[in-house]
């Protein structure tokens, strides 16, 4: 009597193929919520041990991000349920068209959802300069453009709609709008450059060639800097990426050459305690630390001395206040020394002339 039962066709298929296709479908989705259920109480349970890696706002994000996932895989559960039985080939068109545009509904959700996670995650949430975070939502909602689009292909493509056409038409209109715009897309590119590799940022002290400024704001085409003079500086990102940048807010230290000569008239022992005496000077200055003092070169009308020193800060402030105060105590020291700077002078030697 079961078998009978079993055997009776209604659509096109036996009550047997019905019943095989439903438990299918239950079995796939009891396995998928257990494995879920499973993975969820395991998170938690790390989460209890103080990981650094995996905590409770890790866990209740994660139970947030993995939805459409989930969803996705139910899908797929009454997908494969479904083509168990025997239905027209119309009605299986239209169900295989319905599952692949959920499909890729929810896989497109899943792909954006951890690519949104890992942004806010890894990115974000150590970035403190808030017009990179604006740019970096700017750059998401760019990906989410380009990631639907390609969606949406696909998912044309699978309706039957020819869409090679449409592609190379686009490609063509594409290198033709490229070609129009290479410096706007050559600068936006430099904009990607500078917004990864970091070179600079807002508030960073720049030299580019012989300009120097105070970053202002980094744009998609062009970076505003604030010169010392007060006037505003606009570079293309592209000239900037190509140039070659000195960033002095992220100099740790500064290294100071100077030079400075005395007369030839300098006796010999006075010339030998020069270098104790700038040493002396620049050991008693805290934030100086001194690298070499030389008697370095005869010059037209000096003996020079180069000295060489680092100031341990970056403040360009700071180092013209030691630089000052090296030049104020080298002068009273040369001044007890009876030690006399050179200055441009020529000294005319006259052979004596017999009156005979």
């Amino acid at each position: 009597m079961m078998n009978d039962f079993l055997q009776q066709v209604y659509f096109h298929n036996r009550v047997l193929d019905y019943i095989i296709a439903i438990s299918i479908f239950l079995i796939l989705l009891i396995i998928i919520t257990v494995l879920n259920n499973l993975l969820i109480k395991i998170l938690k349970s790390i989460s209890r041990k103080k990981s650094k890696l995996i905590d409770d706002r890790f866990v209740l994000n994660f139970q947030n991000k993995i939805k459409p996932f989930i969803t996705l895989l139910y899908f797929g559960s009454f997908y494969l349920g479904f083509h168990q039985l025997k239905i027209p080939a119309s009605l299986e068109k239209f169900v295989d068209i319905f599952i692949i545009a959920l499909i890729i509904f929810f896989g497109v959700r899943f792909i954006l959802s951890i690519f949104s996670y890992l942004l806010e995650t890894y990115w974000i949430k150590k970035e403190k300069n808030s017009t990179r975070i604006t740019a970096m939502r700017g750059i998401e909602t760019f990906l989410k453009i380009i990631v639907w689009s390609i969606a949406l292909i696909v998912l044309l493509d699978n309706l039957g709609i020819q869409v090679s056409a449409l592609l190379a038409g686009l490609g063509i209109g594409g290198i033709a709008i490229a070609l129009a715009s290479q410096n706007i897309l050559g600068d936006l590119f430099s904009y990607f450059i500078i917004f990864f590799d970091r070179p600079f940022e807002i508030g960073d002290f720049l030299t580019i060639d012989s300009f120097s400024g105070t970053i202002e704001n980094i744009g998609i085409k062009t970076t505003r800097i604030r010169s010392l003079g007060g006037e505003e500086i606009i570079f293309s990102n592209t000239d900037l990426v190509n140039s070659r940048l000195r960033n002095y807010k992220r100099m740790k230290k500064r290294r100071v050459s100077f030079h400075f000569g005395v007369t030839y008239q300098t006796e010999l022992e006075k010339l030998k305690e020069i270098p104790n005496i700038v040493s002396g000077i620049i050991s008693q200055i805290t934030d100086a630390t001194l690298d070499r003092v030389h008697f370095s070169a005869f010059k037209d009308s000096s003996l020079d001395f180069e000295t060489v020193y680092y100031v341990n800060s970056k403040d360009y402030n700071q180092y013209m206040n030691i630089q000052q105060e090296i030049n104020l105590k080298l002068k009273g020291e040369f001044e007890k020394e009876g030690i006399e700077f050179a200055y441009p002078t020529q000294t005319l030697f006259l052979p004596r002339m017999n009156n005979n």
